[in-house]
């Protein structure tokens, strides 16, 4: 387990200077590459938005990374542009530590799916 725990932080360190290098900036934890996926899937460019709004770009994007595992389904678009996920599965009971691990690995399948990037 501990292999794949080093495994896994290997890829997360290459996708973060993978992003340094695309954003000009190092995001600093998981929360920040979670506001990324969010922005970019609401689609409305960079922007400022409220402390409530950024909220639920995080959301946005854990119920984008979360689909790949079926987790999630897009529901529908409000007038707004902004994306409505529904539950489709219960999520699992894990503690705070596994979940970071998860969404980490979920976040990596996004940028492998969605731009075609392979990090290694």
């Amino acid at each position: 387990m501990f292999k794949r725990d080093l495994e896994l932080e290997k890829r997360w360190s290459k996708l973060l200077e993978g992003l340094k290098e695309t954003i000009g900036k190092k995001p600093a934890d998981l929360n920040g590459v979670l506001f990324l996926i969010g922005v970019q899937e609401l689609g409305q460019g960079n922007r400022i938005f409220s402390k409530e709004q950024k909220q639920d770009l995080m959301h946005i994007a854990v119920c984008k990374v979360l689909s790949y595992d079926g987790f999630y389904e897009l529901d529908h678009v409000d007038q707004d542009g902004w994306p409505h996920w529904k539950l489709i599965k219960d999520l699992p009971h894990f503690d705070l530590l596994d979940q970071e691990k998860l969404l980490k690995i979920q976040v990596i399948e996004y940028f492998e799916k969605e731009y075609e990037i392979v990090i290694e």
